[in-house]
């Protein structure tokens, strides 16, 4: 190997040196080896080669081709993984025949000194390290700095090891000799100094949250000192496991279809094919038709647990259904009496409660006990009210309704009036996380924001058409619209931009309702007049599945918020489709278009 002056050109230093002295020309009689042409030398010095391999004279004859800087590192990181499976003596007859070097010397006896615990030599070591640390790679902070950082780390093990030991004057001379005279990070010295008071061993590491005196802190400690060391000193830890988890997580990020929560290791996948997950795992299959219904059904929904689904119909009822461990559904509950129709619904945060409305001239709202069936609140504060959007407080104890004939009010579980906003004209509600702010969409085609406390208001979102209902997404951040004569348009709440108009639905002005689902929200679905339900992958304006099976406008949609292969439509053919994957493996699909055929699921999982 040849060295460079201090401080230039590491990267040259560690570079391959393809010579004929490191291609294994020649082995002296009395050692056995083996290259990676299939030539293996016997104890007694005789050669045998197979038929496909060179003579040994041509080798010794025939060059190398110099590794590129890619080849290299590619090399480094084999080694270096080689390395963390105790495979040592690969790593050498590796980089012995490559002509790479792992690390930087220098780099290697740190390792070693830490990994012992002998803090003195490792703390001399940062000196000659020092030199190697102008790298563009490297944290951008100076040398002197960076040494500095790293002899805290250092001292700071030194002195936890000591005290765990019970050496708590030695322990001392560290502190006040040693890292108080760095004068770096004095706030961590005085926590530091406060665990002097420990009396025992474990009561350090819980106070610390130190793993103890041994080979898990220093390899941790080794993994934090690494970072202010330039790559072509000393490799990241586990730099080749990083690389190919990116690449996994990528190649999901790219899968239309993924829509299940995998291991972020790396052995729930195959690194051998790229990822791909199957249109047949999606839910684009007809599960169930369930047509209890006697007519148009409005809207559906999922509970938050996913456990239930609760419907509601022109037919003024509202039936509650059980998703079962097959994800079959069964009717739990039929809610009676709602004249004008059921048009919305909303499950309180713990699924206990359910509020139904009616469509514009209803006056009238119901709060349902789903588990006892019985109506806690029948709310109407005037004749003249048009009720027909709802949304709860997270807190559970407080909603919010609304309609176009401009009422807004903020109420108890009782229906009692505990708030109340002049003339804004609801069209849809949403209550946000920090359980102060309300968001609702109104006639100027716009989304505001309400402070019920402060009694402030501002505008976040708005539009050239009608906002016919709008959702959010869990973190709050996105909001989904459905907009007359536009179809769906995805904005950012916190930045208050128009994200993405997605295509393909046709949305007049009817009230359709579209929602976020799958595995991390990264799915959209929303019912269409030309009675399909159309899915988006959110990043996509393209739809990537047409849903068909319904014979009249699909008026909500719903995605299972807890099992991402479940789907819920309601159409005003009276019926509520269940969507899930392709029960079989060989399911053919039809040409652009899923869902056509009618599985009986009871009869698969029975």
């Amino acid at each position: 190997m040849q060295a460079n002056g201090a401080g230039q050109g590491q990267d040259s230093e560690l570079s391959c040196l393809n010579n004929s002295a490191q291609n294994g020309e020649s082995s002296s009689a009395g050692e056995a080896h083996t290259n990676v042409n299939g030539l293996s030398t016997t104890n007694n010095g005789n050669s045998v080669t197979s038929n496909n391999t060179v003579s040994s004279d041509a080798n010794s004859v025939k060059k190398k081709k110099r590794l590129s800087q890619s080849e290299e590192d590619v090399i480094r990181l084999i080694g270096q993984h080689l390395h963390d499976l105790g495979l040592n003596q690969t790593v050498d007859l590796l980089m012995q025949e490559s002509g790479c070097r792992l690390e930087h010397p220098s780099a290697t006896k740190f390792r070693n000194h830490v990994v012992e615990g002998e803090w003195d030599k490792a703390e001399s070591d940062l000196n000659e390290l020092k030199a190697l640390m102008h790298s563009p790679s490297a944290i951008v902070v100076s040398p002197t700095v960076q040494q500095l950082r790293m002899k805290f780390l250092l001292l700071q093990q030194k002195y936890l090891e000591y005290l765990e030991d019970a050496k708590v004057l030695e322990a001392l001379q560290v502190l006040r000799a040693e890292l108080t005279p760095l004068k770096y990070n004095t706030e961590r010295i005085h926590i530091l100094s406060g665990y002097l008071m420990c009396s025992h061993a474990e009561d350090l590491r819980a106070k610390a949250e130190w793993e103890g005196k041994g080979t898990a802190s220093r390899t941790k400690l080794l993994d934090k000192l690494q970072t202010y060391l330039p790559p072509s000193v000393m490799l990241p830890p586990r730099r080749l496991q990083t690389l190919l988890r990116q690449a996994v997580e990528l190649q999901r990020e790219r899968c239309l279809y993924h829509n299940t929560k995998l291991d972020s290791g790396l052995d729930s996948v195959s690194l051998l094919l790229d990822h791909a997950c199957s249109r047949k795992q999606f839910p684009c299959y007809t599960q169930q038709v369930l047509t209890e219904h006697c007519n148009e059904v409005w809207f559906c929904k999922f509970s938050n647990d996913g456990t239930k689904l609760a419907t509601g119909s022109k037919d003024t009822t509202v039936i509650v259904w059980h998703v079962n461990t097959s994800h079959q559904l069964k009717l739990m509950k039929t809610l009676e009496g709602h004249a004008y129709g059921v048009s919305y619904l909303a499950w309180s945060p713990d699924d206990t409660y359910l509020i139904a409305c009616g469509p514009d001239d209803c006056s009238e709202l119901w709060l349902w006990n789903v588990q006892t069936g019985e109506l806690r609140t029948k709310m109407s504060q005037s004749h003249e009210d048009s009720l027909t959007s709802v949304a709860w407080n997270p807190d559970g104890k407080r909603f919010v309704t609304g309609g176009q004939r401009g009422q807004f009010y903020q109420c108890d579980l009782d229906g009692n009036l505990l708030d109340s906003w002049e003339g804004v004209r609801v069209q849809c509600l949403w209550c946000l996380g920090d359980t102060r702010t309300v968001l609702a969409s109104d006639t100027h085609q716009r989304i505001r924001g309400y402070n019920f406390e402060d009694l402030t208001d501002r505008n976040i979102v708005q539009e050239d058409h009608p906002i016919m209902s709008f959702t959010v997404s869990k973190n709050g951040r996105l909001a989904l619209l459905n907009v007359a004569t536009q179809g769906v348009h995805l904005w950012d709440l916190h930045d208050r931009v128009l994200v993405r108009k997605y295509q393909g639905v046709t949305q007049g002005f009817y009230t359709i309702h579209s929602c976020f689902g799958g595995h991390n929200e990264d799915f959209i679905a929303s019912g269409s007049e030309d009675h399909k339900v159309y899915i988006w992958h959110r990043r996509s304006e393209l739809p990537i599945a047409e849903l068909t099976g319904h014979s009249r406008t699909v008026n909500c949609v719903s995605w299972n918020p807890v099992v991402p292969g479940l789907l819920a439509s309601a159409s005003d053919d009276g019926t509520v489709r269940i969507w899930g994957p392709a029960p079989f493996p060989d399911v053919q699909d039809a040409e652009g278009l899923s869902g056509t055929d009618l599985f009986d699921w009871s009869s698969y999982f029975n």
